[in-house]
């Protein structure tokens, strides 16, 4: 069952990782290239990198004390 747990939380929490990642290299691409106004859910989609990696870390510390 924990084999599970672990092969449910981790991808999520890479995909969501990935996608602010994504989302930042965009924007400082977009900069780069003259664009100054840049639509908001792109601003907001940042925030998926700290929220991946929060989500990540709050999941294995919970599953490390389960044992």
């Amino acid at each position: 069952m924990a084999s599970s747990t672990r092969s449910a939380v981790l991808p999520v929490s890479i995909v969501l990782f990935a996608a602010g990642l994504l989302s930042i290299i965009a924007i400082f691409g977009l900069y780069a290239l003259g664009h100054q106004n840049l639509p908001v859910w792109l601003n907001l989609a940042t925030l998926l990198a700290p929220a991946g990696f929060i989500f990540g870390v709050v999941a294995t510390v919970l599953r490390a004390r389960r044992r």
